[in-house]
């Protein structure tokens, strides 16, 4: 299964945090999932490094190169993605977010999603 790893289970992931749950951590240790990471996620960091929200202190080139590194597969924003976001109920106000939602159900791919908000949308979601 392809899995899309929302912006914050990405992080939690590659700083390997507590914070990211039992059932996260075996979706992504499953050497039959395929792990995606979006540049939306590097842009959402970029943006947010330098801000109050300690969260996004990573820095988004290295983290990209890990990534890689690791096996992930890199999801570029298309012209679908982003007309996607057109059709998409107002669930979140979080345009990173949104974007993901999007990436998600025009790919087919899985979010994988701590955000009860975020797991609300109609696409392929898995809940963390």
């Amino acid at each position: 299964m392809r899995l899309l790893l929302d912006t914050h289970v990405l992080l939690w992931a590659a700083e390997e945090s507590d914070k990211l749950s039992l059932k996260a951590k075996g979706m992504i240790d499953d050497p039959e999932n395929n792990l995606v990471f979006s540049v939306v996620s590097l842009w959402e960091i970029a943006i947010k490094r330098h801000g109050k929200d300690r969260s996004f202190r990573t820095n988004p080139h290295v983290l990209r190169r890990e990534l890689i590194d690791r096996g992930y597969e890199e999801l570029t924003i298309t012209s679908q993605h982003a007309l996607a976001v057109d059709s998409l109920p107002p669930i979140h106000t979080d345009p990173f977010d949104r974007m993901l939602a999007a990436q998600a159900s025009t790919e087919g791919i899985t979010l994988v999603t701590a955000d009860t908000t975020l797991a609300k949308y109609p696409c392929p979601v898995r809940l963390v």
